[in-house]
């Protein structure tokens, strides 16, 4: 009879499992995979760079995460192990799972698709469509930029609606409020498009968020003034069925007044931020000062030739022909006419 080696470890003790009772154990692992974290798998394939591997991944991944979207697995599956996160750490305030609430103070209002130019992110323009009317307003900056304009279209058929109220301004709404007049001009006209030209008025002391008035130029003030900028804007896009084109200031001679259209100039780029879809800036400091420098003069036609006019605000119709040629070239890849 054959003895037994004592060198050979004798098995442990217990219920032995079987290549089956393994094989039982991956498709549960596997199960309770594409259950609670099927849509990591599938978040996972969408990340890698394109190969192989990735086709691997997505092959599985997509009806994994399919069933996951469907059933409550994966939202469980984080509660229970939640407790693994150092999120625990951080309190339950400010969070991204939390819902934005508009109204309260310190709340910060969603970004919107209006917020951005089709073409910063990458998609197609919007289609050109048909200009059929188009709105030129503003205090005395808009003239004579209107009749340029006018005279430009006529060809096309295009109606140009001249609307200069020479005096007025944002900041100041004793003469005419902006706010009151942009909702009229909007119902009377609903033009397709607002070329809008003003701030050779401004500096005057506004209302504050408390009441209080605000004294021009610091950032309080043109916080105002932005504020005021941006519900015109929100006027004039008309819920985004037209679009709006905003000259900012070329800057004036007087050093004083440069001050304001610094303010003002920078209070229209913070006002248009959420309408970037359909508020176009145009900037007029450097074309006709640029570095913030005044001029009187520029080339213009391969000479130069006076832009302003004496009083050192305005365009004269030299610097108003110019002033057009931006304004159109803007309107003709938005417009077709």
């Amino acid at each position: 009879m054959a003895s037994i080696d004592d060198s050979v470890p004798k098995p442990p003790p217990g219920r032995h499992l079987r290549a089956r009772d393994a094989i039982v154990v991956v498709v549960a692992v596997v199960v309770l995979l594409v259950l609670f974290k099927g849509a990591s798998i599938r978040e996972s394939g969408e990340e890698m760079q394109p190969g192989f591997e990735r086709d691997v991944v997505l092959a599985v991944g997509r009806p994994a995460g399919w069933v996951a979207d469907r059933l409550p697995f994966d939202e469980v599956g984080d509660r229970i192990t939640g407790w693994l996160s150092s999120d625990d750490d951080l309190g339950t305030a400010g969070g991204f799972d939390r819902p934005i609430r508009g109204g309260r103070a310190g709340t910060v209002a969603p970004v919107t698709p209006d917020s951005f130019d089709p073409g910063t992110v990458g998609e197609n323009p919007a289609r050109r469509r048909e200009l059929k009317t188009l709105l030129v307003t503003g205090d005395s900056l808009a003239m004579p930029l209107d009749v340029e304009v006018a005279r430009r279209l006529a060809p096309d058929g295009v109606k140009v609606l001249r609307d200069p109220h020479l005096g007025t301004g944002v900041s100041k709404s004793g003469f005419v409020d902006w706010g009151k007049l942009s909702t009229q001009q909007v119902r009377s006209d609903s033009p397709d498009a607002v070329v809008v030209f003003i701030g050779a008025n401004e500096g005057f002391d506004m209302p504050g968020p408390n009441g209080r008035d605000v004294r021009c130029c610091g950032r309080d003030w043109a916080a105002v003034y932005a504020t005021r900028v941006r519900r015109m804007m929100n006027t004039y896009r008309q819920a985004g069925a037209a679009r709006v084109y905003w000259l900012t200031l070329p800057f004036p001679r007087d050093r004083d007044r440069q001050e304001v259209a610094r303010a003002v100039n920078a209070a229209i780029e913070v006002a248009a931020q959420p309408y970037r879809a359909q508020v176009r800036v145009l900037d007029m400091v450097p074309v006709f000062t640029p570095g913030g420098r005044y001029r009187a003069a520029m080339t213009v036609d391969g000479r130069q030739q006076i832009v302003r006019e004496p009083d050192g605000i305005h365009l004269n119709g030299t610097g108003a022909e110019v002033a057009a040629d931006i304004v159109l070239d803007a309107v003709d890849r938005d417009y077709r006419h």
